[in-house]
């Protein structure tokens, strides 16, 4: 990629962007745009033909965007990048020719409306009592020693003023999330989904080092507590112990034991604290190099999203929650782009459709769960989100 120009003299950086994707989707194409946790770089792919594929290879895949359901069962959206753009401090970098690319700048429409894609919303489940409800039950089945740990989830849809401004509301979640993976993606086969997770799936750099993350365990961050001095319920405690041994268990099934572990630590997720662990492997040091795909596979869904045993958790969810996920709780991210892959899992969302949207959130229920305190806690998750686009 080449440097083209110090576009903020021209048009400012979201108004190039809107411009950019105003022609990118006028002409049916699918787009991903992100922004990385601790960088400040925004990063956007164009993709003429997505493909629907049953399985990512994280080794084989060309340079791209993969887009993952939380149902493992259906397909997963692979966008290539046939161009790329990244924008960073008022330049931009490039992957199509220059004069092409000073073309675009110069022609550049202010206040570009692009026409996202758009997917009906399908669930409507934000009320109180059957969340409460699908909690009790949840505790009911644990109580009984079927299942450790279920994740419930919900939804609640809300209006949209009518110049509600994706990228607007993007380059708003990247200022207020500087730790998150904030992420626009569009396609005729997704819709359109906005997003500012805050948990790593996996990722695979340049030197051959894996990562993944246990997070689980949620309070609002008071500005004036020490985030050492934080204190944990037991259940809270007991929940991420749960996730980082799901981890552990998956290194077990591969018999992987050179594996390094930090943590839990509080950790900040915006308006919110969590616990987490670090899991780091050195994929030449345990000459495992198709390490990325395989726990892949393994971990997702993990038990963060889903709960512990696994499939009795799927079983769970299907049966009882009432409505269908989507991209939700599913993964999402850059693969092998610029020699890494970072897949995150798709938290903190919505589903953008017109004037509407539909927000989604989960809550880890384990035997000294407090139904009451699952549903604040759905709340909190949601407004992540509706603090900065509300």
């Amino acid at each position: 990629m080449s440097v083209v120009l110090q576009h903020s003299k021209y048009i400012a950086e979201d108004e190039l962007i809107n411009s950019i994707l105003d022609q990118a989707l006028a002409n049916d194409n699918s787009i991903s745009l992100w922004k990385l946790p601790e960088s400040t770089k925004k990063s956007l792919i164009i993709c003429e033909n997505p493909l629907a594929t049953d399985d990512v290879n994280v080794e084989e895949m060309p340079c791209g965007f993969v887009i993952s359901p939380f149902d493992t069962a259906k397909k997963k959206i692979f966008l290539k990048a046939d161009q790329v753009f990244e924008f960073e401090n008022g330049t931009l970098r490039h992957s199509i020719p220059t004069e092409q690319v000073e073309n675009l700048v110069d022609s550049a429409v202010r206040d570009a409306k692009p026409k996202f894609h758009s997917k009906p919303l399908q669930n409507s489940y934000s009320a109180k009592e059957p969340y409460i409800s699908l909690v009790e039950k949840a505790i009911a089945l644990i109580s009984s020693n079927a299942v450790e740990k279920l994740v419930p989830s919900r939804s609640k849809r809300i209006s949209l003023d009518q110049d509600f401004d994706l990228i607007k509301q993007f380059s708003k979640l990247c200022d207020a999330y500087p730790n998150a993976f904030v992420s626009l993606i569009s396609s005729p086969d997704t819709g359109t989904w906005l997003g500012a997770s805050p948990e790593l799936l996996i990722s695979v750099d340049g030197e051959m080092q894996f990562r993944t993350t246990a997070v689980a365990g949620t309070q609002r961050f008071d500005p004036d507590t020490d985030l050492r001095a934080v204190a944990w319920t037991q259940k809270e405690i007991e929940e991420q112990a749960l996730v980082s041994r799901y981890i552990i268990n998956c290194f077990k099934k591969i018999r992987l034991r050179e594996f390094g572990e930090h943590g839990p630590k509080t950790w900040k997720a915006g308006n919110l604290l969590h616990l987490r662990t670090e899991f780091e492997v050195d994929m030449n040091a345990t000459n495992f190099p198709q390490l990325g795909t395989v726990m892949l596979k393994l971990l997702h869904p993990t038990s963060a999203i889903c709960g512990m045993p696994r499939q009795e958790s799927i079983d769970f969810i299907q049966q009882n929650e009432g409505m269908d996920r989507g991209l939700y709780s599913g993964y999402l991210g850059p693969i092998n782009y610029k020699n890494e892959s970072n897949l995150f899992v798709n938290l903190r969302c919505m589903q953008w459709s017109y004037r509407e949207a539909e927000l989604y959130a989960g809550a880890g229920v384990t035997i000294d769960s407090i139904p009451e305190a699952e549903w604040e806690e759905t709340e909190m998750k949601m407004n992540t989100l509706l603090k900065v686009i509300e």
